[in-house]
């Protein structure tokens, strides 16, 4: 057994039996790290980015990360030197892809609930485009885009009514979802927004959901939006970019995604068959670019053996990824050490410290580990760390970007300073 790749992981593999990401030993990175700890692939990464860049060729088009799926400064600054624009959701997200390095006026600006004070903080950096999410929006972007003396450039989100057939927390082009303008409404939306002075309307945006793993949704959702784009510039507003948005799934437990550049060749003859093919374009990727670049190791504790359940407690837990207690989501479990085909497992629930029931990181895994032995939490790239907290008073994890066979320390671990920063005794 001198070398095993993990299928849908091309940088994370066995080499002499122990597990690597790209030329790193992950066994060694705990010993100068510790656990929990976060290892990202950079191959993994710009691979991903390359895909949708090879989909691109020879189209005015820009890949703007949806940063909220990993916004570690060290990630956001790899997807800036790679030419990446960003969509963000927030003024704290805009604030680190500035300090990352990024172009303001490379970012849009997305979100239902952006404050007056964000707007405010975006528009004087110079920002790219607003994603607008509501008509209510539209007045108060308004009035502090014109208390400013500046022009806010706008898109706005329709929502297309079209199911992405994923979990319905990361469904976002429904009826029933807080997100966007109804599609019946949006021509109507348009024609009042170019009418007001601290707007300038620059495109259309629309974004269906997250981990899609099919091609119908984005066809059907496209098809929708183009007939949108007619009707608004028949009215005699211009439309100069369109943006499609992200949710391209990645493989979590034999999901079979499209390819990036495949789906887009796809919905690119399309744009080209509809008379919109030189039209810009923008997408947001988030997910299909970090998640399967990062695995999260964590320590067994103590194998605790019951009438119903056989429990594998780990010193990770839900605060370092939320994903399994919130959407009940499945991340692939593997030890550290390569087992032998012969070796004696276990049907265990691998589960968390946190004093939680709902605290669990993966049900029924067959494992082979004994207490001190070291699994990895597989696709933890995305949303895990961006999303993690110190409940229960546990340090957020470290994190280590690999370079080959090089590794650099992107996040200390959090210290009981950090966790009480800015608290004060009576």
């Amino acid at each position: 057994m001198s070398a095993l790749q993990l299928p849908g992981h091309p940088h994370v593999h066995y080499q002499h039996e122990q597990l690597h990401v790209e030329g790193c030993n992950l066994k060694a990175l705990v010993a100068a790290h510790g656990t929990p700890l976060f290892v990202y692939s950079k191959a993994s990464m710009l691979e991903a980015l390359a895909a949708y860049q090879r989909g691109f060729a020879g189209r005015n088009a820009r890949v703007c990360y949806a940063m909220k799926a990993n916004s570690t400064l060290a990630v956001l600054q790899l997807f800036a030197k790679a030419g990446c624009g960003f969509d963000i959701v927030s003024g704290g997200e805009l604030a680190r892809v500035l300090a990352a390095g990024a172009q303001a006026d490379k970012v849009i600006f997305s979100g239902v609930g952006k404050t007056r004070d964000e707007m405010r903080v975006a528009l004087k950096a110079g920002i790219g485009c607003f994603n607008v999410e509501s008509e209510a929006e539209i007045d108060v972007l308004n009035e502090v885009a014109v208390g400013l003396g500046v022009q806010a450039p706008i898109s706005i989100r329709v929502n297309p009514n079209v199911d992405p057939k994923t979990h319905p927390y990361i469904s976002t082009g429904l009826k029933g979802n807080k997100f966007g303008i109804a599609h019946e409404r949006t021509l109507l939306t348009y024609q009042r927004a170019a009418a007001f002075a601290g707007l300038k309307v620059v495109g259309i945006d629309c974004h269906i959901g997250s981990q899609i793993t099919e091609e119908t949704p984005y066809l059907d959702a496209m098809d929708r939006m183009l007939d949108i784009v007619e009707s608004i510039e028949a009215a005699g507003i211009p439309i100069h970019h369109i943006d499609f948005g992200g949710g391209l799934g990645i493989n979590y437990n034999g999901d079979t995604p499209p390819a990036a550049d495949a789906l887009w060749q796809k919905l690119l003859a399309k744009l080209d068959a509809r008379g919109f093919g030189q039209r810009q374009l923008m997408i947001e990727p988030g997910r299909s670019l970090v998640g399967n670049a990062g695995v999260c190791v964590t320590e067994v504790l103590y194998m605790k053996p019951g009438e119903q359940k056989n429990f594998c407690i780990v010193d990770a837990a839900m605060n370092d990824l939320p994903r399994p207690a919130m959407y009940q989501a499945f991340h692939a479990i593997v030890p550290l050490q390569q087992t032998s085909g012969n070796a004696a497992t276990t049907v265990v629930d691998v589960v968390g410290p946190v004093c939680e029931s709902g605290d669990w990181i993966g049900h029924d895994r067959n494992l082979a580990v004994q207490s001190g032995d070291h699994l990895a939490v597989l696709s933890a790239g995305a949303y895990c760390m961006s999303m993690s907290s110190n409940y229960n008073s546990r340090p957020k994890a470290a994190e280590v970007l690999v370079d080959g066979a090089q590794s650099h320390l992107i996040r200390q671990r959090d210290s009981f300073a950090d966790q009480v920063r800015g608290e004060s005794l009576l």
